[in-house]
């Protein structure tokens, strides 16, 4: 699997080769459905639409309520903007595109830069300072400042992974700039990205940032925690090799595999709120499959943990060691 220049990082590199290929369950159709893309997608409109409306009450419980509801709507979103990224929650193009764009506006990422930095990301997975998104963790010296602020929000729950993950990977014109060469990708990025911040000004104008925090300001930061645990879990703490700037080959999707984890939770929780997006090694082999389609296929997991066993025990490590070590170094073996 080798990356293709000019405006092919765009999209991840194709592992899926002919269905048939696969082990899956006899008969099952593992192609992306425009059908169950539209379900999983008036899902969280749904689930959407009924937070901003609790979160309009007056009574403190059901604005409670509907905090709650929108931060597990906006996981969704930033699922369904991996998704759309892919090209796989819809089988037409189009849908998938505008539905990208959508889903990047409310999961705070800019669709153009999303799918290019994903797309070096699964080229990428396995060499940890060629991957774009887990180059910052490359061992190397930081200082005491930087250590603590990490320990301090891995032992509290706050969400600054999530927030740096969003700021130094899809928001970071200058480094997108020196990843995309390509003027037209340039174009594309800086464009999304000027839109998406219009966006949120104006949103802020039309309805005051006190009712805009009202609505979603409580979300926001417990959608932000969420995701924290669930985007580390996938391929942090894993020993993986540097290139060091040698030339080195992208693995592919199956060697992948030892340098990604998934997580383990209830089928009907991965399936209609997660897509399963916890089922990450399979994603990594089979990365045109659509998450929904992902439980159709008969392989195993090896690094699969359960999610409550891995939470509790990353956990107990300091967040510094957790981000910028491995389990070889650790102990940590799960």
């Amino acid at each position: 699997m080798k990356s293709i220049p000019g405006d092919s990082a765009a999209q991840p590199p194709a592992i899926l080769d002919a269905p048939q290929r696969h082990a899956n369950r006899a008969g099952d159709d593992i192609h992306p459905s425009d059908m169950l893309g539209a379900l999983f997608l008036a899902i969280a409109l749904g689930v959407t639409a009924l937070g901003l409306w609790l979160s309009g009450r007056d009574a403190v419980l059901p604005w409670i309520a509907g905090q709650a509801l929108l931060a597990v709507a906006l996981l969704q979103w930033f699922i369904l903007l991996h998704e759309a990224g892919h090209l796989s929650l819809f089988r037409t193009r189009g849908f998938n595109l505008a539905v990208g764009h959508l889903a990047g506006c409310l999961a705070l990422i800019p669709f153009a830069s999303w799918r290019r930095v994903h797309g070096l990301h699964h080229v990428w997975t396995g060499w940890q300072d060629k991957d774009p998104t887990t180059a910052a963790l490359t061992p190397r010296k930081r200082g005491r400042l930087q250590l603590a602020a990490v320990d301090v929000a891995w032992r509290l729950g706050l969400p600054l992974f999530s927030i740096v993950y969003r700021l130094s990977n899809y928001w970071n014109i200058p480094r997108l700039f020196r990843l995309f060469p390509s003027p037209t990708q340039r174009r594309a990025i800086a464009l999304n990205a000027l839109a998406l911040l219009g966006s949120y000004v104006g949103a802020a104008w039309l309805l005051g940032w006190e009712a805009l925090l009202q609505f979603s300001g409580l979300a926001i930061a417990a959608s932000l925690a969420l995701q924290d645990p669930l985007i580390l879990s996938q391929h942090t703490h894993i020993p993986q090799p540097v290139s060091g700037g040698r030339r080195v080959e992208p693995l592919c999707g199956e060697a992948q595999q030892r340098y990604t984890r998934s997580l383990r939770f209830p089928r009907w929780f991965a399936h209609w709120v997660l897509l399963n997006f916890n089922a990450h090694e399979l994603h990594h082999r089979f990365v045109s499959v659509p998450g929904y389609r992902l439980c159709l296929l008969s392989q195993e997991q090896p690094n699969e943990v359960h999610w409550w066993t891995w939470l509790r025990a990353a956990k107990r490590l300091r967040g510094s060691v957790f981000l910028f070590g491995n389990r070889g170094q650790s102990g940590f073996d799960l």
